[in-house]
């Protein structure tokens, strides 16, 4: 592998009038989420709706780094504690058995030591966002502007309609899958019924990792997610997803490789377009923890008032050496805050922002 890219200021390029490109992102997802609001009788996520997995573990780092992924957070051996956030992707609460979004899981890692961003000064937590594809389905926040607009556009469609469009983009990204290939906007609406602890999980943008930059990656690594893996899987209740993650853990453990992908070329990898996937031949992922997670309730009353209603997950919530990287990062970093936080005031919901894992309840 060549040597990694050192990070510096100078690997972003800030496009002009970003901050109304912004503003006109929160402004379309806001949308959405009036529509999903008179839906449901009360403010969901404008992404990442429907939780399926409400989860507290262990992030054990690796003894032995090279000094190249001693950064950040991964600097020294130790365990953090996390909560963890397993979801769909869209802002709607929809029937798993009809329409197979991608997945995501939310890392808020416990405890750990260092300069902030400015907006998350005084907490000690670091918040990775994770999504079931390796990029992004836009290159840049221009481009996601015009895809999220088409998407809230779609949000008052019946659900009969998206189950439709799902059936039909599941069995063109089959095709894909059959030769190799995956598409990230057949994948929205057209992603395989797996279950959600048998994937990986991707940063899809490229963040700061102390000296250097990277994508983070989380790999299943137990010999029972393998097994779960090669069995069939269908969603059999309207809220499979959540079904199938609460019924594995009242009895299993789960365990994932932490992984992380240095960025060595900056043509090859580039920052600022988050749907080119970095090639592994290039600069494979290379181990830095694990992400242990106990047998548990993994969808209680308690957790869903303090995880599900009253928790932010949001990519700003970040150590200054882990900060996201790029155009749809920065957008993200904005509006995850703007639209988290107007949904708990809108619900009513006092907003909780650990300084420790005892605060989350069993």
């Amino acid at each position: 592998m060549r040597d990694p890219v050192r990070y510096s200021d100078s690997i972003e390029t800030i496009g002009e009038n970003e901050d109304e490109t912004f503003d006109k992102i929160i402004a379309a997802m806001a949308k959405g989420g009036k529509v999903t609001r008179e839906r449901y009788g009360r403010s969901v996520r404008t992404s990442h709706a429907k939780g399926h997995g409400l989860l507290t573990g262990e992030l054990i780092v690796a003894d032995g780094l090279p000094p190249e992924l001693r950064q950040g957070l991964f600097a020294r051996p130790r365990t953090y504690p996390v909560v963890v956030r397993l979801a769909h992707v869209p802002g709607e609460l929809l029937d798993d058995r009809k329409v197979s979004t991608p997945r995501g899981m939310a890392i808020k890692v416990i405890g750990v030591e260092g300069p902030m961003l400015p907006a998350h000064q005084g907490q000690v937590t670091q918040d990775f966002v994770l999504d079931t594809g390796k990029v992004f389905n836009a290159p840049d926040a221009g481009f996601f502007l015009g895809a999220i607009s088409a998407t809230e556009a779609a949000t008052p469609m019946p659900e009969g309609v998206k189950a439709a469009v799902s059936a039909m983009s599941r069995a063109a990204n089959a095709a894909l899958n059959a030769v190799g290939l995956n598409s990230a906007n057949l994948d929205f609406y057209g992603h395989p019924f797996n279950h959600p602890l048998t994937e990986g999980y991707f940063s899809q943008v490229a963040f700061r990792y102390g000296d250097y930059v990277a994508k983070l990656g989380i790999f299943p690594d137990l010999a029972g997610l393998r097994d779960l893996a090669a069995q069939p899987f269908e969603p059999e209740d309207e809220n499979g997803l959540r079904t199938a993650v609460t019924g594995y853990f009242r009895t299993k453990p789960a365990e994932f490789s932490v992984r992380i992908q240095l960025c060595t070329d900056l043509d090859k990898m580039p920052v600022e377009n988050a749907s080119t996937e970095w090639p592994e031949d290039e600069s494979p992922y290379a181990t830095v923890g694990r992400l242990v997670l106990p047998p548990q309730e993994a969808f209680s009353p308690a957790r869903q008032a303090a995880v599900e209603e009253a928790m932010l997950f949001c990519p700003a919530h970040s150590l200054a050496a882990h900060r996201p990287l790029g155009s749809i990062a920065r957008a993200r970093m904005k509006a995850y805050e703007v639209l988290g936080n107007a949904r708990r005031r809108e619900n009513g919901t006092p907003p909780v922002e650990p300084r420790s894992v005892d605060e989350i309840p069993a």
